[in-house]
């Protein structure tokens, strides 16, 4: 057995986002027909343990076109007159206590922007620089679901088609490694959208940081935060 978050959106009270620890039979192995299988059953577990109806996995390795579309490594974003996929953006906006912005990793695929060994030599992060403006580590994966949101504002075929879905699920994303998840960052695009709150937040960097910092920080079921 293994245990992967649903990320709900809320339409009401103090919290944006939840996510609900699902336990599920995992289908171990690297092969993309494994990861299938094993997202079909965190997808069932979930509908049968916390009555999560549609769920849409958003990954490389979602039997969904939809769910591959929405990858951070395949949704792309218009900066500045030319079009990056938000996890380039993401990965070459670092900064880090020895270097960077690596703006030149802007012109890379997505795997090479992961694989960048700067990103690993650099010392230790202490912000993101994009468009001149430094965003902070905090409040916590404030910077990845902007560019997220950002990206998701500027393809409407595809975000209109997100707000169908009850829950979003990432196969590859463990809370006990990671910070930044896709699928929390479209659920999030649905809660502000269904809130009426989505132009607000993207009205400015500010506004962005203002919602993100104003959400009632309280232990929810998966790593002590909202994320």
């Amino acid at each position: 057995m293994a245990k992967r978050p649903i990320f709900v959106p809320k339409t009401s009270g103090p919290l944006l986002v939840v996510g609900m620890p699902i336990e599920f039979v995992w289908h171990p192995g690297m092969s993309k027909s494994q990861k299938q299988k094993s997202i079909r059953s965190l997808h069932d577990s979930a509908k049968q343990t916390r009555g999560i109806e549609k769920i849409l996995e958003i990954s490389s390795k979602s039997e969904n076109e939809l769910g591959i579309q929405l990858s951070a490594f395949n949704l792309m974003l218009n900066a500045n007159g030319f079009k990056a996929a938000v996890e380039v953006l993401f990965q070459g906006s670092k900064v880090f206590s020895k270097g960077g912005p690596y703006t030149d990793i802007y012109r890379k695929t997505s795997r090479e922007a992961k694989k960048d060994e700067r990103l690993k030599g650099s010392g230790q992060l202490i912000a993101f620089r994009y468009n001149n403006r430094d965003w902070p580590l905090n409040p916590q994966t404030v910077f990845y679901d902007w560019l997220y949101l950002t990206a998701l504002r500027q393809n409407p075929s595809l975000s209109e088609q997100l707000l169908e879905y009850d829950g979003f699920s990432d196969i590859e994303f463990n809370p006990d490694k990671s910070i930044n998840c896709q699928a929390a960052s479209a659920a999030l695009y649905k809660s502000l959208t269904e809130r009426e709150l989505l132009e607000l937040a993207l009205s400015s960097a500010d506004e962005f940081i203002k919602i993100h910092e104003a959400q009632k920080k309280k232990e929810v079921p998966i790593q002590g935060g909202l994320f």
